[in-house]
């Protein structure tokens, strides 16, 4: 007799499923990466999705060299501002922030996201800094980034969104000084990423709120054989009477959406200064037109309209050769239906 074997509902690796504690995501790594000093990571927020028609260049693909029909989502991404630098030491415990320097010319509408720092002088705790960098005491240098939803018009909200991007390439000091030279600056996408790269996009998703375990983990909905009394959306028993205890692998009803996710290896296929070419007839759903610099990624990516997206370079990319995608067709026809 055959052994029967069903894979369990729903991936525990997303667990646990609570809601995600800020729309700004974090990351825990960074690729590694060797040369001169860069920025490794740019934001912006997300458009909606279009389609295109490009020539399949990805080597041994069936299609190779024809024309294919791609889904793509437009990303609308704005200068960012560099506001500030922070410089993390390492102990047994981990690495933490020892030291900070803040520009003197921050933006007023940062002052809605965080307290503004005092003026102070910028210059004596960048010096600061070097001190410690050159005792050996730095480990990790870091700008502080914020967007600048205020030049967006699909966006409805004026105050920025602050966060951390590691500087990479080169030693410690030199990582310094990169970042100093761009303190109180504007930073342009095209500095970070180019055309027929892969990225590391993450964003959080969209909210479901709470939801039962038929769509919150994909269980099978019972049958009326098995199912008395109308309960055909519940699981079959919450696990046996001994031990007293219901394991946290039991799928149950709860949070559902508005999580944290990062989906690996996205390519871009086109960065471009002005979405005067891709707004579609009437505009994107739920967004309207693109004005400024915008990125166009193949496929999906986490979150609604208007969610904002963080990037990074690639960290699960081995090495291989960077393509320029050739675009022939972009769909401009109305979202509207």
């Amino acid at each position: 007799m055959s052994s029967t074997s069903r894979p369990r509902r729903g991936s525990l690796a997303y667990s646990p499923r609570k809601r995600a504690s800020s729309q700004v995501p974090r990351y825990n790594s960074w690729p590694e990466y060797e040369g001169e000093p860069v920025l490794q990571g740019f934001a912006g927020y997300k458009v909606g999705m279009t389609h295109v028609i490009m020539v399949d260049d990805h080597k041994n693909s069936p299609t190779e060299g024809k024309d294919i029909m791609v889904p793509v989502t437009v990303v609308e991404i704005p200068p960012m501002k560099v506001v500030g630098i922070r410089a993390y030491n390492a102990d047994t415990y981990g690495k933490h922030a020892c030291a900070e320097a803040w520009t003197n010319q921050c933006d007023e509408a940062l002052g809605g996201r965080i307290p503004l720092p005092k003026k102070d002088n910028a210059e004596d705790a960048l010096n600061r800094i070097r001190t410690l960098a050159g005792e050996g005491k730095v480990v990790e240098i870091f700008a502080l980034m914020h967007t600048q939803p205020a030049k967006l018009t699909g966006v409805p909200k004026k105050v920025p969104d602050l966060m951390e991007v590691r500087v990479a390439g080169g030693s410690i000091a030199d990582r310094l000084e990169f970042a100093a030279s761009m303190l109180g600056n504007e930073v342009n996408v095209d500095n970070v990423v180019k055309s027929g790269q892969y990225v590391d996009v993450t964003a959080v998703t969209r909210g479901k709120g709470t939801q039962g375990p038929v769509k919150r983990w994909g269980i099978q909905v019972r049958k009326g054989k098995h199912s008395r009394g109308g309960k055909k959306r519940h699981i079959g028993n919450l696990g046996p009477w001994t031990p007293h205890h219901v394991r946290w692998q039991v799928p149950q009803i709860g949070q559902t959406g508005y999580q944290q996710r990062t989906e690996f290896n996205k390519r871009i296929l086109k960065i471009s200064e002005n979405g005067e070419g891709i707004n579609p007839d009437g505009g994107f759903l739920h967004y309207g037109l693109v004005r400024n610099r915008y990125v166009m990624i193949k496929g999906s990516i986490p979150g609604p309209n208007k969610r904002l997206i963080r990037m990074r370079p690639a960290i699960r990319q081995r090495e291989h050769v960077e393509r320029t995608p050739a675009i022939e067709y972009l769909s401009v026809a109305s979202k509207q239906g």
